[in-house]
């Protein structure tokens, strides 16, 4: 049952929506795993608007880091989402961004390993123009390497342009 599937694109451009349509056609009962901090007000009723978005058949753990802490075994888990988790480990580190690479592997690999289905919401924040701000350029980077890494590693892989789903990878000896 083990599969990683990625879901990427710019910011509004439908990720969540995709990923959790996808996680209801696997499972009645998936899991939704909320990596985001509470920045402030306005990130705030970003939480509370997905929360409503979705129904009593979730089940939600609210993870800031260490994801692979918890027992995801036969379920199919939304990670909502990688650029948020990203986040995390990169403020933790004092900005330090081969630190917060290796700690994210470290605990993506650990937490892959489950016997799970896991959908990845993460976002492509590297498609505009170089940020003139030291530490976004440091954030970018971080969150290309990452979605390289995890893309890597995953069975599936679809962007998200305006609404619609774009498949860019699918092991096919792998289909569901």
């Amino acid at each position: 049952m083990r599969k990683i599937i990625v879901v990427t694109g710019g910011q509004r451009s439908g990720k969540s929506g995709y990923a959790q349509r996808k996680a209801k056609e696997l499972s009645p009962n998936p899991v939704y795993a909320a990596t985001s901090r509470i920045w402030d007000e306005e990130h705030r009723r970003r939480i509370e608007r997905h929360q409503r978005d979705r129904g009593e058949e979730w089940e939600t753990v609210e993870e800031e880091k260490y994801l692979h802490r918890h027992d995801f075994s036969g379920r199919v888990v939304v990670v909502d989402c990688v650029t948020l988790w990203c986040t995390n480990f990169f403020f933790d580190s004092d900005g330090l961004v081969e630190e917060s690479l290796d700690e994210f592997k470290k605990t993506f690999d650990e937490l892959v390993r489950q016997d799970a289905v896991f959908i990845f919401v993460t976002n492509e924040i590297g498609c505009g123009g170089m940020p003139e701000n030291p530490v976004q350029r440091k954030f970018t980077d971080l969150q290309g390497w990452v979605n390289q890494y995890i893309a890597s590693k995953a069975d599936e892989v679809v962007w998200m342009v305006s609404g619609i789903p774009v498949t860019i990878k699918k092991r096919e000896d792998e289909m569901f």
